[in-house]
């Protein structure tokens, strides 16, 4: 019952990204907040979602990833389908679930268009390297 049910790429609709709607959804789904910069990022800008900042919940400290273009530690190399699969199913690109942390289930009812502008508007900004952490 809890094996990840990741959506195929035939249920990724064809689709020409919005930018202005991806930058407005990713602001108001708090991305940010989550993804900030590691401290040890020194001449990275604070506001790109660089990743790495320590979250500490109750069940222990995350590292969230990096969401910049870098092909190497952060989103540069997904699909489209790996993206709408993390956000709205929770599953990474090696199909584990990023479950505790990741709250896809806020985000499991937008509309797959909506997640492909996201990804579109992160895909604009700079590309960071940003160091690994386990979680």
């Amino acid at each position: 019952m809890s094996a990840p049910r990741p959506l195929s790429l035939a249920d990724i609709p064809a689709h020409t990204p919005d930018l202005a709607n991806g930058e407005q959804l990713y602001n108001a789904a708090g991305c940010r907040s989550c993804h900030l910069p590691s401290a040890d990022l020194k001449d990275v800008d604070p506001e790109l979602p660089a990743g790495g900042k320590p979250l500490k919940t109750p069940v222990g400290t995350f590292y969230p990833p990096n969401l910049t273009p870098d092909a190497e530690t952060g989103l540069g190399n997904w699909t489209d389908l790996q993206f709408v699969n993390a956000v709205q199913r929770g599953i990474s690109p090696a199909g584990q679930h990023y479950i505790p942390a990741f709250p896809f289930t806020s985000y499991a009812a937008m509309r797959t268009e909506d997640v492909l502008d996201i990804r579109a508007y992160l895909a604009t900004l700079p590309a960071v390297k940003s160091p690994g952490r386990d979680a």
